[in-house]
């Protein structure tokens, strides 16, 4: 019997994947928008089990993300080896456009970007061919002019990858599979058995999201697409399917000669409300009369997938609770574009995170002081240990589940009249709303501490807080998750949790300390 693994196989926002094999090992990026640091990167030994090994772009030299919208930023990075290199091409949509980085370790430190003139569009991608000439592909608006939004080319052209610029002529090599395709796009090409393959996704990244497949003698000439088009896509199955617009792939050959595709999919609930954004999710692939062939009989992404024949690798969960006593936080704490360091302190009280009370506040397009984690689970419990005490009926302190700039929840101590006050604020499509609040009438006897919780129940909220981790008091319950999903809120992302501060567009020096926080699903 085949041994399986549970899908998706990186749970939350991680959207894009893109992954390749060096001898025995496996490498996955992701793309990550507004979020810095940029495009994390994975390991692994068997396909199934990943470990983060590092963040491709760790410093703002590499990643400028400023005014970046929230669904702006990080799109669609590609990973690809070649004698004894490791090459990310990727778009910084708003700042820069498409670039690429290099280096020898995987896990870094990766090059600073090369910005490739002439490269215009998005969801560029790198291949190799036997002969040692490297080829740029990518999508953007048809040369001979778009008819509609979405009218897109894939497009190709050599890559001088010693000097980083394109050489030579440029070849519109295909349009999508489907008759007024919209976004053909996420070009990945491949040779097998003498023959170049192209897997590109088209329709958008919506329900209708679908993978496709071309092929050509010559890499130059235009590719003739499969007449089984598409070979993935669950737009047929459904609103209540458990997993939905699936697209986005990049294929990958074990060394026993297996083939795989990691591809993007959601998993609403409660409704079609997509709340975790895309993730990646892991199919099989076989190859019959010289196309491949997805999941063999089903067609289809499950929520378990076949183990690849590969010896089982195992890697540790990332842990539930973060007690900052290391002098680094953790590779999938992420913040939102450029992040001040001064705004996070792990020296400055052993064991703690103190975070400065910035004036830039999480509605504008700026990098507040917030740090978080993914969501991952449909069901969860966050919560922090928090030190504050506000000086000013400006400054507000606490966690927050975030969407977007627009659209998020805040839980924050503050001071309303003179008295603490722990409040619920809701944001919605930029409108903001006071849910509830109540006077911290134990603020002086616990000394400014106080734990503060948010548990998801499908698409239920509680907010909720403790002042000894034991009697918890409820602030507000049914408060509705749905606001938080890609249905209400827009964009490409999912949701992320965190630790917020700021002095709302006024200057101080003060700060809160956070003891921990931990994030678990239930």
């Amino acid at each position: 019997m085949d041994k399986i693994a549970s899908n998706p196989i990186l749970a939350g926002f991680y959207p894009d994947p893109s992954v390749c094999r060096v001898g025995e090992d496996y490498y996955l990026v992701t793309s990550t928008f507004a979020y810095f640091p940029g495009v994390p990167i994975f390991h692994s030994k068997d396909l199934v089990n990943w470990k983060q090994i590092g963040n491709i772009l760790d410093r703002k030299e590499q990643l400028n993300l400023t005014g970046a919208r929230h669904s702006g930023g990080i799109f669609a990075p590609t990973i690809r080896y070649h004698e004894g290199m490791f090459y990310m091409i990727t778009t910084n949509v708003g700042n820069g456009g498409n670039f690429i980085v290099r280096a020898k370790d995987p896990a870094g430190p990766w090059s600073d970007p090369y910005f490739i003139e002439g490269a215009d569009g998005i969801d560029p991608s790198l291949f190799f061919d036997d002969d040692g000439k490297c080829y740029y592909t990518g999508t953007k608006g048809r040369r001979e002019g778009e008819r509609y939004y979405g009218d897109n080319e894939v497009w190709l052209q050599e890559l001088d990858v010693i000097n980083m610029k394109l050489i030579g002529e440029s070849y519109a090599i295909w349009h999508g599979a489907l008759r007024n395709v919209v976004w053909p796009e996420a070009p990945h090409i491949y040779k097998k058995d003498g023959r170049y393959y192209l897997v590109i996704a088209e329709a958008g990244t919506g329900h209708a999201h679908a993978v496709t497949v071309a092929s050509a003698s010559s890499i130059t000439e235009p590719f003739t697409g499969y007449n089984c088009n598409p070979i993935l896509t669950h737009r047929h199955m459904g609103l209540d399917y458990p997993i939905v617009n699936v697209g986005h792939g990049d294929l990958v050959e074990t060394q026993n000669g297996e083939w795989y595709m990691v591809v993007l999919a959601s998993r609403p609930y409660g409704g079609y409300y997509r709340n975790l954004g895309r993730e990646t999710f892991l199919v099989p692939v076989e190859w019959e009369d010289g196309w491949p062939l997805i999941n063999r009989g089903i067609g289809l992404v499950e929520s378990t997938v076949k183990i690849p024949n590969l010896p089982i690798a195992p890697t540790n969960a990332l842990p539930e609770k973060e007690d900052f006593d290391n002098d680094k936080l953790p590779f999938h704490f992420i913040y939102l574009r450029n992040p001040n360091a001064e705004n996070y302190r792990l020296k400055d009280r052993k064991g703690y995170l103190r975070m400065g009370l910035a004036p830039e506040r999480l509605t504008e397009l700026v990098s507040p002081s917030y740090i978080s984690v993914r969501q991952t689970g449909m069901s969860f419990e966050f919560e922090a240990a928090m030190e504050y005490s506000p000086v000013t009926d400006k400054e507000e302190a606490g966690i927050v589940i975030l969407q977007s700039q627009d659209f998020h929840y805040r839980f924050v101590r503050m001071l309303k009249d003179g008295h603490n006050t722990i409040r619920l604020i809701k944001c919605k499509d930029g409108k903001e709303e006071i849910l509830n609040e109540v006077i911290d009438t134990d603020f002086d006897r616990y000394k400014s501490r106080i734990q503060l919780r948010i548990t998801a129940k499908l698409q239920d909220l509680t907010f909720s807080y403790s002042y000894d981790n034991t009697v918890y008091h409820t602030l507000e319950s049914g408060v509705d998750a749905r606001m938080l999903s890609t249905d209400v809120a827009g964009g490409f992302v999912g949701n992320t949790i965190g630790l917020y501060c700021s002095s709302n567009g006024t200057d101080s020096s003060n700060h809160a300390d956070f003891d921990w926080l931990s994030y678990k699903n239930i």
